[in-house]
């Protein structure tokens, strides 16, 4: 995942009626921000959380220090199902691929899954911090890379972990089977298909609800964020590789110069949501490589394109995949080029969806545990990812947000009109205390008010 889209960067809640979002006053905004960064900085932590974290803030280091990339996350995977087998859980690993399965059982009730990912992305960290990682690992292209936990993985596995210890320590507060998931590759959109179909509801039992979190600097550490309904977007990713006839860079008339279709292809790309797409309407089309050649005078026959397309709606999701392939043929044939280009669809995820009456039940539940205060309702982000597929299993599901920015840094930067670092940058580090606390309160307390 990556940056919240906040509509103009504001935090506002449904207290906010008559406002619009995209047009309240600065002088407003800045209020807010400064009243929002020094209030969830004080809540406070209770003593069954207290008693859990120093163990798991001990494991956050370990494993943002030891970070493993998409379906390679052994070592994380094994260093989970350690911890939850000491809580008392029944686990089971390698469920589609490194998969961690954990299942409690507490009596009669509803079965309740709480999800968290496994694997870290190929980033070099570059916070300074003094348990930054340092490591690099071979890719799935055998290329040599740095791996960080730049989206808050490490957060998260650090956090159920301390959860699953408190309800395992708690089993008069609820009842029903609580059901534990690491799930490996969720940021190549792969974790949670493999682990349905090594058959994660037929093996293990069926939940009721599924739910899962998600950190980042779009709100101060200290507040949770509910998004009723569409959370975020489809995603689709495609690998294109166009063709042209290789030839000596003096000699540019002897070859056909992938490259400059190429460029030509991206630029025409990005008319696509400007011209093609009602305006209005979510859609994204990024290109984040382009691969081509091995020397300065020499023209390649062949350069690849790798692209990430997000979009909200079925039929502009349909349109904007059609265009693309519409205009890369097309540059390609007007360029001459000796055969169409190639486009591989490779992954792809639907949009999560948050059940409406459970995102307001567990809002109250989260408002009683947190304050009130804590609780922002927030708008629909444009990053993607694969917990869809579980909700797609005919699941209610709750997906929310915990804020990880320094409430202070926070309150600065919205008073500047800046950005803190986002999910996926080099920069990225949560705050983790508070972040790390909320966490585990507010994991706690949705499973609590689940499983009544």
């Amino acid at each position: 995942m990556a940056t919240r889209g906040i509509p103009g960067g504001n935090v506002y809640t449904e207290d906010d009626a008559g406002y619009d979002p995209w047009t309240m006053k600065q002088g407003r905004l800045l209020l807010l921000a400064v009243l929002v960064g020094s209030a969830y900085a004080q809540v406070p932590a209770s003593k069954e959380v207290e008693a859990v974290y120093p163990e798991a803030h001990a494991l956050y280091l370990n494993l943002h220090e030891n970070p493993e990339l998409s379906s390679h996350e052994i070592h994380t995977a094994a260093k989970l199902a350690g911890r939850l087998r000491d809580a008392g859980y029944e686990v089971t690993e390698h469920v589609g691929g490194t998969g961690v399965v954990a299942i409690l059982k507490n009596g009669a009730g509803p079965t309740v899954m709480l999800r968290t990912e496994l694997d870290a992305l190929p980033v070099e960290e570059k916070t300074g911090l003094a348990y930054a990682s340092k490591v690099h690992s071979k890719d799935d292209a055998g290329r040599d890379v740095p791996v960080a936990h730049a989206c808050g993985h490490d957060l998260h596995m650090a956090a159920i972990v301390a959860t699953a210890t408190i309800m395992a320590h708690s089993k008069d507060t609820w009842h029903g089977t609580l059901m534990l998931i690491g799930q490996p590759a969720e940021e190549t959109i792969g974790g949670a298909k493999g682990m349905l179909e090594d058959g994660l509801f037929k093996r293990f039992p069926k939940p009721d609800v599924v739910v899962a979190l998600h950190v980042d600097n779009e709100l101060p550490a200290g507040a949770v964020g509910i998004t009723p309904g569409v959370y975020n977007t489809n995603a689709d990713s495609l690998k294109t590789t166009i063709y042209g006839t290789g030839g000596h860079g003096s000699a540019p008339q002897t070859a056909v110069d992938p490259i400059v279709i190429a460029a030509r292809t991206i630029l025409a790309l990005q008319t696509i949501v400007s011209r093609e797409v009602k305006p209005g309407e979510m859609a994204v089309v990024t290109v984040g490589y382009i691969q081509a050649g091995t020397k300065n005078n020499i023209i390649p026959d062949h350069a690849e394109l790798g692209l990430t397309v997000r979009t909200r709606k079925t039929e502009v999701r349909q349109q904007v995949l059609a265009a693309i392939a519409r205009i890369t043929k097309a540059e390609a044939e007007a360029a001459g080029a000796p055969r169409p280009p190639l486009i591989d669809h490779y992954e792809g995820t639907d949009l999560v969806y948050n059940d409406p009456a459970l995102a307001k039940r567990l809002r109250e539940v989260l408002e009683a545990a947190l304050g009130r205060e804590n609780i922002v309702i927030t708008e629909p982000i444009t990053p993607s990812e694969d917990f869809s597929y579980f909700t797609e299993q005919g699941i209610p599901g709750f997906y929310f947000s915990l804020g990880g920015a320094d409430p202070e840094k926070f309150a600065q930067a919205k008073a500047a009109g800046t950005t803190l670092p986002s999910n996926h940058s080099p920069l990225f580090a949560p705050d983790v205390d508070p972040a790390l606390h909320t966490g585990i309160a507010a994991e706690v307390a949705v499973l609590r008010g689940l499983l009544k």
